[in-house]
């Protein structure tokens, strides 16, 4: 296993940590079937549609 060789700074750290932590908003598109926002690449959660077919049960 590696070991640290030299101390990370807090500002290094919170840098790498701030990157992990991007917005999911820049991910969202909205539905074509219900105009719902709806993450992409996923079925929507409202109509249960994925690339203009049923795919899931809707809720």
């Amino acid at each position: 296993m590696a070991s640290p060789k030299n101390r990370v700074s807090k500002r290094r750290k919170r840098e790498r940590v701030a990157s992990l932590e991007k917005p999911i908003l820049a991910q969202l598109g909205t539905c074509p079937e219900c105009g719902a926002a709806v993450r992409s690449h996923r079925a929507c959660a409202k109509c249960g549609s994925y690339n203009g077919r049923k795919v899931v049960a809707a809720k």
